[in-house]
C-alpha cells in the first residue's frame, strides 16, 4: 500500500509581503499554493498510490468565491477517476469557510467529523483511518483522547492538526503529547498544522508533513508532502518529495570587511547567484540582509532606495523570471568609536551629549505616548505583519534610537574630519 500525507495546503491564500515593481513576478507568485496542489495530484497519480491523507488547513479561511470550491473539486475527480481514496480533516483555517459546508465533493473524498473522533475501513487495504476535524478556530482541548484504540489487524493511521505540546510560530491549538499519540497505538500519525517537516518518531511514526508550499520568508526551503509505502502492515519507507512552485530563502551577506559599494553590489550579487542555485529550478523569493560592522553603515542608512533599486536590477541580471526580490534589510552596525570625543569644543559636547543619550523606561514610555498620533497615520501594512514598525512600542523607539546615534556620530566625525583637512 503506498499513501500520500500532505498537510497545510491553504489553497488560494496569498503569498504575503509580495511588492510590485518592475520585473517582479506577481501573478506565477499568486497561483503558486494551486500550483503546489496540481503538482500534489500529479504525484498521486505517478505513484499511483491508494490513499492521499490531507491533515488540515486545506483552505485558507473562507473563500473570496467560490472558484477555489470548484478547483479543489475538480481535483479531487481526478483522483477519483484513478481509483484514489481521499481522507481529510479540517484543520483551523478550514473552521473559518462556510462555503466548505455546502461544498458538494466526489465519493472517493471523505471528511472526517468536526463533533467527534470517527473511523473509516477500508477492507480490501487493510486500513482504519481515524480522524476528528476543527469545528471552529480555536480548538484548547486534546481532541486524541477521544481517539479509539488501534482496531487489530489493521493498519492504523490517525489523522490530526495539532500544535502538538508547543511549537514557536504557530498558534496552540488542539494540544496534545506524543505519550498520548503512542497510547492509541497507531501505526502511523500524519500530523498538520506546524509547517515545517519533521519526523518525530518511527515507534509508531508521528510525522509532521510541513506545508505544500511556503508562504512567506519565514517559511524557507523546500515544501511539500511525503510518500510513505506499507509492506506487510508496517511502513517501510517515508520519502519527502518536494512540490512547492516558489521557493523562499534568506540571503545574508556580511560587510565587515566591504568599503565600497561597488564591494557590496559584488557579494549581492554572489550571494543572489547561490540562493537560486540551490532553489532546485524554481522560482525564488529572497529577503537579503546586510550584517556586520561596516563602514558603509551611515551610507546604507541614507541611500536605502538607491540601494534597493540597484539590488533589483542586479537580481532582474541574474534571471529576472526566476528571481524575486522580496525585501533588503539593513542590519549593519556603525564602525564609529561611540567611546570617542573627536575634540573639546561645541562639535565634541555635541558628540558627547549624543554619545551619552540614554532614555529610560520612563521617558522612553512617555515618547511612544507622543508617538500616538503619527501612528494613526501610518499604513495598516506598516504596522502589521512580521516587520511591522510601531513607534508606539517603546523597544522599537529604543532601537531607532541607536541608528539615530550611530548616523549623527558618523556624520560628527565626518565632518570634523573635512574640518581638519582644512
Amino acid at each position: 500500500m503506498k499513501l500520500i500525507h500532505a498537510a497545510d495546503v491553504h489553497l488560494d491564500s496569498p503569498l504575503r509581503g509580495l511588492e510590485r515593481y518592475d520585473g517582479a513576478p506577481l501573478e506565477e507568485l499568486r497561483g503558486a499554493t494551486r500550483r503546489a496542489f496540481e503538482n500534489l495530484i500529479a504525484l498521486a497519480l505517478s505513484e499511483a498510490v491508494d490513499v492521499v491523507l490531507l491533515a488540515g488547513d486545506l483552505y485558507d479561511g473562507d473563500w473570496k468565491d467560490y472558484r477555489t470550491g470548484l478547483f479543489f473539486a475538480t481535483q479531487m475527480t481526478r483522483l477519483q477517476e484513478a481509483g484514489i481514496l481521499v481522507f481529510i480533516i479540517a484543520g483551523n483555517h478550514d473552521a473559518a469557510s462556510q462555503i466548505t459546508r455546502i461544498l458538494r465533493l466526489p465519493l472517493n473524498v471523505h471528511v472526517f467529523s468536526t463533533q467527534q473522533p470517527e473511523t473509516r475501513i477500508v477492507e480490501t487495504l487493510g486500513l482504519a483511518v481515524h480522524g476528528q476535524g476543527f469545528a471552529t478556530r480555536a480548538v484548547s482541548d486534546d481532541l486524541t483522547r477521544n481517539y479509539p484504540l488501534a482496531m487489530s489487524g489493521l493498519f492504523n493511521i490517525g489523522l490530526l492538526h495539532t500544535s502538538l505540546d508547543g511549537c514557536p510560530g504557530h498558534e496552540t491549538y488542539a494540544p496534545c503529547s506524543l505519550n498520548g499519540l503512542r497510547s492509541r497505538g497507531y501505526d502511523y500519525w500524519a500530523l498538520g498544522h506546524v509547517h515545517r517537516r519533521e519526523i518525530l518518531t518511527q515507534n509508531p511514526w508521528i510525522v509532521f508533513s510541513g506545508n505544500l508550499q511556503g508562504r512567506h520568508v519565514r517559511e524557507t526551503g523546500a515544501k511539500g508532502a511525503l510518500l510513505v509505502q506499507i509492506t506487510d502492515g508496517k511502513v517501510d519507507n517515508v520519502t519527502f518529495h518536494p512540490l512547492d512552485v516558489v521557493r523562499w530563502a534568506q540571503c545574508s551577506i556580511d560587510l565587515t570587511d566591504a568599503t565600497t559599494f561597488e564591494a557590496l553590489y559584488q557579494r549581492l550579487d554572489s550571494g543572489l547567484r547561490s540562493a537560486l542555485h540551490h532553489a532546485d529550478g524554481r522560482l525564488l523569493a529572497v529577503r537579503v540582509q546586510f550584517t556586520g560592522r561596516s563602514v558603509l553603515h551611515s551610507q546604507l542608512q541614507t541611500r536605502q532606495q538607491q540601494l534597493i533599486n540597484n539590488a533589483r536590477v542586479i537580481a532582474n541580471g541574474i534571471h529576472a523570471s526566476d528571481l524575486w526580490l522580496e525585501r533588503l534589510v539593513i542590519d549593519t552596525t556603525s564602525t564609529a568609536p561611540l567611546t570617542a570625543t573627536p575634540r573639546n569644543d561645541a562639535l565634541g559636547g555635541l558628540v558627547q551629549a549624543i554619545r551619552d543619550l540614554e532614555l529610560d523606561q520612563e521617558r522612553l514610555t512617555e515618547l511612544a505616548r507622543e508617538m500616538t498620533e503619527l501612528s494613526d497615520f501610518l499604513p495598516t501594512e506598516l504596522r502589521s505583519g512580521e516587520d511591522a514598525f510601531d513607534p508606539i512600542q517603546p523597544q522599537v523607539l529604543h532601537a531607532c534610537l541607536e541608528d539615530v546615534k550611530a548616523l549623527l556620530f558618523e556624520r560628527l566625525l565626518a565632518q570634523d574630519s573635512d574640518c581638519g583637512a582644512d
